[in-house]
């Protein structure tokens, strides 16, 4: 395992379990307020509809870079030796250009149109293109996941097990 994907492993593990208690924090304050108070939070709702956006999309990138995403092993499971890696070549490689084009570029253009558009949060007053910037950084990580296997697939191509 590489050094890079240890240190984004690591990044990206700690930043979702951090989300993922800031929501359940969120969650219970919003339970609260409704049932004990009796005079419901407006903005909780909101910010836990963000924070599961960026829980959702990091954890998706954090899932592919374990290679734990969903997958048909229909075709994998029936190749093996140059074939299989010829395979994972032509996957990863799909991988990168839906990452790049849809995830990293559209989310980028998203983000832009939504920064210069100045739209805002109804109950945090926050602007969108911040919200929606979860999209380009799943794309970014997914990508660079990608590149790692498949420079990895090239190397196993090139020079066999070791």
């Amino acid at each position: 395992m590489t050094r890079s994907r240890k240190v984004l492993d690591r990044f990206l593990s700690t930043f979702v379990a951090l989300l993922m208690a800031f929501l359940v924090l969120d969650v219970l304050w919003q339970v609260f307020t409704r049932f004990i108070l009796e005079n419901p939070s407006s903005w909780t709702e909101e910010l836990a509809r963000y924070l599961m956006i960026w829980v959702g999309l990091i954890g998706a990138a954090y899932a592919a870079g374990r290679r734990m995403h969903l997958n048909l092993d229909l075709l994998p499971g029936a190749l093996s030796g140059r074939r299989l890696h010829i395979l994972r070549i032509i996957i990863e490689s799909l991988i990168i250009v839906f990452a790049v084009t849809a995830l990293f570029s559209g989310g980028l253009r998203l983000v832009w149109v939504m920064l210069a558009l100045g739209q805002t949060s109804a109950s945090l007053q926050i602007p969108l293109g911040y919200v929606y910037l979860a999209v380009p950084l799943s794309g970014l990580f997914i990508a660079w996941y990608a590149s790692l296997d498949l420079f990895s697939e090239i190397k196993e191509l090139k020079y066999g097990s070791h």
